[in-house]
């Protein structure tokens, strides 16, 4: 007789009250809420107005700037012109700004002026200048060499006159061959350029610009600075010096050795916004002060309430007594 398997014991029974009851059922998710709807017809954001006024009152002129920036700052117009005391607008320019293309069109004279660049491939540049009106221009071509600093430029004037102008840029300065045209109608060629380099604690430059050579060294730390320079062959020399007596205070003195003329300009800050500055030039003879309300160098948008003040005492020294007070103001407003 076959032997049967064991049997298996039954599972034990867990009572009633042990086993959880059962989940109830989850709500479905609330439905989303419908897009509120969008107006039937959308209009382009009114670009922003820079306006710009500003006002001497040595020439007595007002000059005025308005400016906006076109398709998300790609682009920018502006539209200036000058206006004396009696309300007669004069000298009318607008300008169209964009990255490969700008404008310049003097609308009294009717004249225009264009320039573009544009780049072919990562290492080759092209630039190009137009007068319109003179029937003028230049066109340039760029070639960056494949070590970092260095590239040769092409440039040539149009109507085309004769061999383009050739530069070699490199990290420590440029030199370029061009060809002119000297008496008796004889071209030759002719080298300019200028090297920088650093000797010492300073920066000596070497620039060479028809026939004349200009050598020029740059001393400069946290308190003094010292600047000497000669121009041969004339060898006329000068230097300036310039010294920091703390955070706020400066003096800048300059004399040319070959003339004898000398200036001299004292500076004192108050904060950011505020500047008094006072100096002499012997070679107008002349003594002046001004005192500046807002940053001399920077724009009027970073000025308290985008304005910038300017009042300058002159005294020439010869006639006191034609000693003028001028000023200027420059507001801008954005709308």
């Amino acid at each position: 007789m076959a032997e049967q398997p064991p049997q298996l014991p039954p599972p034990p029974q867990i009572p009633n009250h042990m086993v959880p009851p059962p989940l109830p059922p989850s709500d479905p998710p609330p439905a989303p809420a419908p897009a509120p709807a969008g107006p039937l017809f959308s209009f382009p954001k009114r670009p922003s107005l820079r306006v710009t006024s500003e006002f001497d009152s040595d020439s007595s002129v007002f000059f005025h700037k308005i400016s906006c920036k076109l398709f998300d700052t790609l682009a920018k117009l502006k539209l200036s012109f000058q206006n004396d005391s009696k309300g007669q607008v004069s000298d009318p320019h607008f300008d169209f700004t964009s990255k490969h293309l700008s404008l310049h069109y003097d609308i009294q004279d009717q004249a225009a002026f264009l320039k573009s660049s544009f780049d072919v491939g990562p290492r080759l540049h092209f630039r190009t200048a137009h007068d319109v009106k003179a029937q003028q221009g230049e066109v340039a071509v760029v070639a960056d060499i494949a070590n970092p600093g260095f590239a040769l430029e092409l440039s040539s004037p149009v109507p085309y006159v004769g061999l383009p102008r050739a530069t070699l840029k490199f990290p420590l300065g440029e030199v370029s061959l061009e060809e002119r045209e000297e008496e008796e109608a004889k071209k030759m060629l002719s080298i300019n350029g200028i090297v920088k380099g650093q000797i010492l604690n300073g920066i000596c430059t070497a620039h060479y610009q028809e026939e004349e050579l200009k050598l020029r060294y740059s001393y400069k730390d946290e308190a003094m600075s010292f600047i000497p320079s000669i121009l041969l062959p004339s060898n006329a020399i000068s230097f300036a010096f310039k010294r920091r007596f703390s955070p706020s205070d400066k003096l800048s003195y300059w004399y040319n050795l070959d003339s004898n003329y000398w200036s001299a300009v004292y500076k004192h800050t108050y904060g950011q916004d505020f500047k008094f500055k006072a100096g002499y030039d012997s070679e107008v003879r002349l003594g002046w002060a001004s005192l500046w309300v807002g940053e001399e160098n920077g724009k009027a948008k970073t000025a308290p309430m985008k304005a910038k003040v300017q009042f300058m005492l002159q005294v020439p020294q010869d006639d006191i007594k034609s000693a003028a007070l001028m000023f200027r103001v420059k507001k801008r407003w954005d709308i």
